[in-house]
């Protein structure tokens, strides 16, 4: 199918079309006339880009594990090992937002909100 019946089935401008395929996500043949071609299995995995995206992969991570994101029956085991990865990568910022956000509560209406934390700055004296 032509980009103009792949960006309407997918949802996707030509311009990310292109930019996936740029970037190796999406494979196209030409045609004797320079016209793109893609194959019928690019609206699935187009969808599937989009949902791991969603999910917070990025890109890169997405051509890294791209079978695994497709979804194969044989690759589920791997698929779920993606997800535990990326729960403790979403865990530990939690964590760090918390902290950010007590930091900043502990700030809030004193009378320096930018005064250095001493405690973060060993050896440091105040003249």
């Amino acid at each position: 199918m032509r980009i103009g019946a792949l960006s309407e089935r997918s949802g996707l401008s030509r311009d990310a079309i292109r930019f996936y395929e740029k970037i190796g996500l999406v494979e196209s043949h030409r045609s004797p006339n320079g016209y793109r071609d893609f194959p019928e299995e690019a609206v699935p995995w187009l969808d599937y880009v989009r949902t791991a995206q969603r999910l917070g992969f990025t890109l890169a991570e997405i051509g890294r594990h791209g079978e695994e994101l497709r979804g194969a029956p044989d690759t589920a085991a791997a698929l779920s090992a993606l997800f535990a990865e990326r729960i403790s990568a979403v865990d530990a910022k939690i964590a760090e937002l918390t902290a950010l956000r007590a930091e900043l509560a502990a700030r809030a209406d004193t009378g320096c909100p930018l005064e250095p934390d001493r405690v973060s700055r060993p050896g440091f004296k105040r003249q």
